[in-house]
């Protein structure tokens, strides 16, 4: 996989608590009705090891990004994996973003890596609170994700590998302090280990970087517009 950057660098219950960790597994992407499409709009609810955080996704800022969104939450991919940065942007000084969704095992990267949506163009801006997809080049927006802690609306228009922009797919109507309360300690420390990331996943950043927070368990909890 390679290294997904931003310039920032009905209810519907899906089971029981969540297994250990230790046996969680994440969904492939022939596991998932990725074709299909998402539902206007719908809440995801994220338990933190910090407390609740809820994102509000709106299928007309990005169709294709919320479609993906919510096929991985539905599957539950991102039960168990490490919030990685809590770190500095590069475009805009002073700001922060938290960021999050790569897999836990190699072989759950090496899925997923071909699976890139198409790119979109911003039809929302970068605004404290939203939420969008990381990307390396084109049509790479695969399962990262990032939540600006500050407004970043240079993203809106900034060309990064011949695409220009980065779309939000969702704002946080819940949780904002939890998100400024994630430890920071390491910054964007974790993005220059991205190879150890990708071949061991977890493992690897549970060992060099223990303070870390993670997601515990993700479900969507109300849609409009199906």
């Amino acid at each position: 996989m390679s290294r997904r950057a931003l310039w920032f660098a009905g209810v519907l219950c899906l089971g029981p608590a969540i297994p250990s960790l230790t046996a969680q597994t994440q969904p492939l992407p022939s596991q998932l009705p990725l074709a299909q499409p998402a539902p206007d709009s719908f809440l995801v609810t994220f338990e933190t090891t910090k407390g609740r955080v809820v994102l509000k996704a709106h299928r007309n800022w990005s169709p294709l990004g919320v479609d993906r969104l919510y096929h991985l939450a539905m599957g539950r991919y991102y039960d168990g994996v490490v919030i990685y940065r809590v770190g500095p942007t590069a475009s805009f000084r002073g700001g922060y973003v938290v960021q999050f969704g790569v897999g836990n095992s190699a072989g759950v990267n090496q899925a997923w890596d071909s699976t890139g949506i198409p790119d979109e163009p911003v039809r929302h801006p970068n605004g404290t609170g939203t939420v969008g997809f990381a990307r390396a080049g084109p049509d790479s927006r695969t399962v990262e994700l990032a939540i600006n802690l500050t407004p970043n609306t240079s993203l809106d228009t900034v060309s990064y590998e011949g695409v220009v922009g980065f779309p939000p797919i969702a704002e946080v109507i819940e949780g904002m302090p939890v998100l400024e309360s994630l430890n920071r300690q390491y910054g964007n420390a974790p993005l220059q280990q991205w190879d150890s990331i990708m071949a061991a996943g977890r493992a690897y950043l549970d060992r060099a970087y223990p303070g870390l927070d993670r997601i515990l368990s993700v479900s969507v909890t109300k849609t409009w517009g199906e």
